[in-house]
């Protein structure tokens, strides 16, 4: 093993993290893995992904990368460092799980060996009377397409050229399923492959002791059967159910693959010296180079059909610019100077000079695909069902397996039937091979791996499968008002100065600029727009002790005068009241004080989002109560609530009486969602069973929410809902389909039907159930896909 480079093992920080795991095949392996890494100190969770291979860790004190792969590699898997993480790391990369090309090779080689198998085994059949319905329709139903020759070939070559098929298929088509068997047999643990291999070993075994001695065991009483056609069939359909599930599990991932793919491979750098004049930037020099090399503050040239690679702000130029990737929206969107573009996205018609302002991590890109990455290892609810399940699964069936075998010789001894090993022998095989943990332990994830990857597709990022699960049972939906279903760009229509105004008009607005500069709300932006259109600012006054106010505006000592910009919770019932033209009683008033007197308000309007009222209306469809929470005066707010459709309203609210509302709703049963974007819903958005965060919102507000709307479309909010609500469905009909399906399938394979029906399910076609599991799950999880957006 290669050691790890000092810079790796200082490497300890007590983050969540990533490994990649190699070597799972079921949902047994996966709680190995997961039992593992959850067992070194310090780690606090540990969550694998059987759909991704991923697995993702959060400590509680710092832990070194190299500890967890000794961990997994203790357990009988190995592990890596994402490539992406895996920069500084001198791991030696684990061997890749199969390829899906060599195993679709690998399976057909089988198969086609199977067929010729069974061809040649037919004479074998034909000697022997059975009374398996099943054996006994297949032989006549072949007989009439058997060449004449065939049957007149001795049967002792045929064995042993069914062995000689048997063996080769074995060694050359499926020597990973023995080799991972014995791994798990040498760390004490089993998984599926522990299954397949014991199956087909016993039959093989069996079948080459009736090749050796066919005499013999006649001579005793026993029937001169061989299942060397089954053990090709069992790996050949195990291969091909792999190959399926390989390509299944492909298209599951592949919208979040795609996400992960759109960083652009390099970036063109301006050669310029500092402090360069604008009209430098069309004749400087450019160098490509790969994005690793690109820092905070160098400059780039953008051409037209080029992939944004970088977040940056926009110094020159104009361009239309494709962000569908990252937000869903269709239609490409106008970027000017000062504009913000983002890295992932394609300018499509223009030049752009930008300058780099988020590289690596640190990019809106990265940050995505770091949260996908770990919605994607989220655990839902519903799958710790399948984890308990999976956990006891395997050493239950080799103990029903052996149990089987037993009943069947006990029970033919009793009655003294014929050929009784021959049938305990088989139905021992069929259970081994029948129980499959794969479609358990894939009911849950792969459910939620194809919902993630139609919501980033839609324009919604949802943080992991518990909080996908729980929006399915949402039943009342709380909006904030300004940012969230109005536009978000408020117009400051009237200014008016109070009556007892000490100061002019000019400082007024002058602190008023100062101070909401320092805000990131939209009024504020509002206000220093209104101020710098309106008067020459003097220089920017001296500016301390500055002070947010959740829910009320900002304050901040300036030039020595305290300043208060907000909302009429300033104001007391004494203030002279600031009336606006009788045009704009429903305006925004934000209030300015200097020193405790009410000096002059602004009032804003801003216009209801073009999305709202249809989304409302998919709500109420859904059966969802809408309500309106803003800290927006009553006279604003009702009228904007009715355009939306929207007939609860609370107005006039403080950060902490968003949350008594919020908490009261809950405490009567409710399941509440909130849709909110600035710091003061962040509290409420993290109360709530369920927070949608705009991305154009706060980064508190953006951290505290389970749900990232990429784009302002509030059609997405019912988008959620319906997508949720499928998933749910889908994922209990995976478990339903999962435990049923062994439920029925081992008694049938351990022989229930054999006394009635003399019905006895060979172990080729326990294989082909076996198989058929999985890629259904996978298959009916695939659907998901093509769930409507907004």
């Amino acid at each position: 093993m290669t050691s790890i480079s000092a810079e790796n093992e200082a490497q300890t920080s007590t983050e969540d993290r990533s490994l990649q795991i190699a070597g799972m095949s079921c949902a047994a392996c996966q709680v190995h893995v997961q039992s593992a890494l959850a067992a070194v100190p310090g780690v606090t969770s540990a969550n694998v992904n059987l759909m991704t291979h991923r697995a993702q860790i959060s400590t509680s004190v710092p832990v070194s990368t190299e500890s967890l792969i000794s961990a997994v590699r203790n357990a009988g898997y190995d592990a890596s460092v994402p490539s992406t993480e895996s920069s500084t790391s001198n791991h030696k990369s684990p061997a890749p799980d199969e390829d899906t090309d060599s195993v679709g090779l690998r399976a057909l080689a089988a198969l086609i060996a199977g067929c010729a198998a069974m061809l040649l085994s037919m004479p074998l059949m034909m000697a022997t009377r059975t009374d398996d319905p099943l054996l006994a329709l297949s032989a006549r139903l072949l007989a009439p397409f058997m060449p004449g020759w065939l049957m007149t070939l001795p049967l002792q070559p045929l064995r042993w050229l069914l062995c000689a098929l048997a063996a080769g298929t074995m060694v050359f088509a499926a020597p990973s399923i023995y080799l991972a068997a014995w791994r798990a047999a040498r760390h004490r643990t089993t998984n599926m492959n522990t299954l397949v291999a014991l199956g087909t070993l016993i039959a093989f075994l069996a079948s080459f002791a009736t090749t050796v001695a066919p005499n013999t065991l006649h001579k005793h009483g026993f029937a001169a059967d061989v299942y060397f056609e089954a053990v090709i069939l069992i790996l050949g359909f195990l291969l091909a159910g792999r190959w399926l599930e390989a390509r299944a599990r492909s298209s599951a991932t592949a919208a979040l693959r795609g996400f992960a793919q759109l960083e652009a491979p390099d970036a063109r750098l301006l050669d310029l010296p500092p402090g360069s004049s604008l009209n430098a930037y069309a004749s400087a020099r450019e160098t490509r180079l790969p994005l690793q090399a690109i820092a905070a503050g160098d400059i780039l040239r953008i051409l037209p059909g080029d992939r944004v690679p970088l977040d940056g702000i926009i110094l020159q130029g104009r361009s239309s610019i494709d962000e569908s990737m990252l937000t869903g929206e269709p239609l490409p969107v106008t970027r000017a100077i000062s504009d913000r573009v983002y890295g992932g996205t394609v300018n499509i018609d223009g030049v752009l000079i930008v300058r780099a302002t988020a590289v690596g991590e640190s990019s809106t890109l990265a940050q995505m695909q770091r949260l996908l990455d770990q919605a994607q290892s989220g655990r839902a609810p519903m799958q710790r069902i399948a984890d308990r399940v999976s956990a006891t699964f395997v050493p239950s069936v080799l103990a029903f397996s052996a149990a089987t075998f037993i009943v069947w010789i006990v029970a033919g001894n009793i009655t003294h039937q014929q050929n009784i090993l021959g049938h305990a022998l088989s139905a021992a095989i069929a259970s081994l091979i029948i129980a499959c943990p794969c479609a358990m332990g894939l009911a849950v994830p792969a459910a939620v791996t194809v919902s993630l990857g139609r919501a980033a597709q839609s324009g919604l990022l949802i943080k992991g499968g518990e909080a996908l699960e729980r929006l399915a049972d949402i039943d009342t939906f709380a909006l904030d008002k300004t940012g969230t279903i109005t536009l978000g760009r408020p117009q400051v229509a009237a200014f008016v100065l109070a009556p007892k105004a000490t100061l002019s008009k000019a400082t007024i607005l002058s602190y008023a600029a100062t101070l909401e500069r320092l805000s990131t709300h939209p009024l504020a932006a509002a206000v220093v727009e209104f101020a710098e259109r309106e008067s020459s600012l003097a220089a920017a006054p001296l500016v301390e002790q500055t002070q947010v106010l959740p829910g009320i505006g900002i304050q901040a000592q300036i030039d020595g005068r305290l300043v208060i910009v907000g909302n009429a919770s300033l104001l007391d019932d004494s203030s002279t009241p600031m009336v606006p033209p009788a045009t704009l009683m429903q305006a925004t008033p934000i209030f300015v004080v200097v020193d405790h007197i009410p000096q002059a308000a602004f009032f804003a309007t801003d216009d209801l989002r073009p999305t709202a009222r249809g989304a409302i209306s998919q709500l109420l469809a859904l059966h969802i109560h809408p309500l309106l929470l803003t800290g927006d005066t009553s006279a604003s707010a009702a009228p904007i609530a009715a355009a939306a459709g929207i007939e609860d309203v609370h107005a006039h609210l403080l950060p902490q009486q968003k949350l008594d509302a919020i908490r009261k709703l809950k405490s009567k049963g409710h399941h509440v969602a909130m849709a909110g974007d600035g710091i003061n819903d962040a509290a409420a958005l993290a109360l709530c069973d369920v927070g949608f965060a705009m991305s154009s919102g706060s980064d508190l507000a953006r951290e505290a929410g389970d749900v990232l709307l990429l784009n302002s479309d509030l059609r997405l909010l019912p988008a959620a809902v319906r997508l949720s609500r499928r998933t749910t469905r889908i994922m209990r009909q995976n478990l339903g389909w999962a435990l049923v399906y062994n439920a029925i399938g081992l008694p049938i394979a351990a022989g229930v039907l054999y006394p009635h029906f003399h019905i006895l399910l060979s172990p080729a076609l326990a294989s082909a159930a076996m198989a058929l599991s999985s890629v259904s799950v996978l298959a009916n999880s695939l659907r998901l896909r093509h769930v409507p957006s907004a």
